[in-house]
């Protein structure tokens, strides 16, 4: 009826959008697929921005894209135990985790005397009840870490909502640039290297003792299935609705991180260094956080990677492309490359095509 409930003021800082410092909170993106199986030791990035961490442990998971969510919701992430470990390893640990660069942490205000609290909900169902751990991880100049826990005693879609205190230790800010400055963790398994002792509840310098005491083994059963949606970090001591952003904001978010091209993309560029190299440009659609890394498909050395059409035939490389000299320039929207194995003479204009996808990596 348009009659205003809210105190805006207070509603952190009374800023409405751009409030989630999480992306893709909705699990909508997933450029690299929508299902993929975990090794040991290894980051496994699953929904875009959405990493699953595995250390020493004999558990394995499957990741997939589901459409099992609660209401306003269009996709949740799921995390299904496929080899179950009963026996965990001090230093055994399982975490979902999204990392989060400097440049969006800054009104965390985090090393100073005007430090604001951190606001983390989301939506979650499991078949695995229990006591669960959530930390945020601070990892600029001295690193550091805080922990709190979560009761799940249904298996049943629930909100959960919980408030970190603020950090006014000065050796602990945020710095103000594409590197990682915060980790939202939530822990799936955990050794009694970070069991022992009480849970850190309040930010301390970083140390294993305390980060996830309590924590229940998820892996202990290839029945355990565990899901969630709606992830949002926000500044502040309240838990405000999920911010949903369109599809098309939430995929430009995701693509400063990582951008993939497919099989069939088509593109220019010249021939270069005695005729041996095919140069050619990469267009951005946005800046990428950071130099990428290249990440071609498992089958680009199957056949040609990539090949390319020149005046007087064709030639076919199966190389991954590198960098050209000068290939990344920061908040710029292409990328300079250069792949080798090709026969184009100097200066030559070339057309080309992928054979397979090929994937910028610029994750944190």
């Amino acid at each position: 009826d348009g009659t205003c409930t809210a105190n805006i003021s207070s509603l952190n800082g009374g800023q409405f959008g751009n409030r989630n410092k999480l992306i893709n909170g909705g699990m909508q993106i997933a450029q690299r697929g929508t299902s993929i199986t975990t090794g040991d030791n290894a980051e496994h990035y699953t929904m875009d921005r959405w990493a699953l961490y595995v250390q020493n442990s004999n558990s394995r998971f499957t990741v997939t894209q589901s459409t099992d969510t609660p209401d306003g919701f269009g996709n949740s992430l799921k995390i299904d135990c496929t080899t179950a470990d009963t026996s965990t390893a001090s230093n055994e640990e399982v975490q979902f985790q999204q990392k989060i660069e400097g440049f969006n942490t800054q009104d965390f205000a985090k090393g100073t005397s005007s430090a604001k609290q951190y606001t983390l909900s989301f939506y979650l169902k499991t078949t695995k009840t229990g006591t669960y751990i959530v930390n945020l991880l601070g990892r600029d100049n001295t690193t550091s870490n805080v922990a709190a826990s979560y009761t799940v005693s249904d298996t049943n879609w629930n909100r959960y909502t919980i408030t970190f205190p603020a950090d006014t230790n000065t050796n602990r800010t945020d710095n103000n640039d594409n590197g990682e400055a915060l980790r939202v963790v939530w822990w799936l398994v955990a050794g009694s290297a970070v069991q022992s002792g009480s849970l850190g509840t309040t930010w301390a310098n970083s140390s294993d003792a305390g980060r996830a005491t309590g924590q229940v083994n998820f892996a202990d059963s290839t029945s355990n299935d565990w899901y969630i949606t709606g992830c949002q970090l926000e500044v502040g001591s309240v838990a405000t609705d999920f911010e949903h952003r369109s599809f098309a904001q939430e995929l430009a978010l995701c693509q400063r991180y990582y951008v993939s091209y497919p099989a069939g993309y088509i593109g220019g560029g010249r021939g270069g260094s005695g005729g041996s190299l095919l140069l050619y440009n990469y267009y951005l659609p946005t800046p990428l956080r950071g130099s990428p890394t290249f990440e071609p498909s498992s089958g680009w050395s199957s056949s040609n990677g990539i090949r390319a059409y020149k005046y007087n035939g064709q030639s076919d490389s199966t190389n991954t492309p590198t960098l050209g000299s000068g290939g990344y320039i920061a908040n710029s929207t292409f990328v300079y490359t250069s792949m080798a194995g090709h026969s184009i003479d100097d200066d030559r204009v070339a057309s080309f095509t992928h054979n397979n996808t090929l994937a910028l990596n610029a994750e944190l």
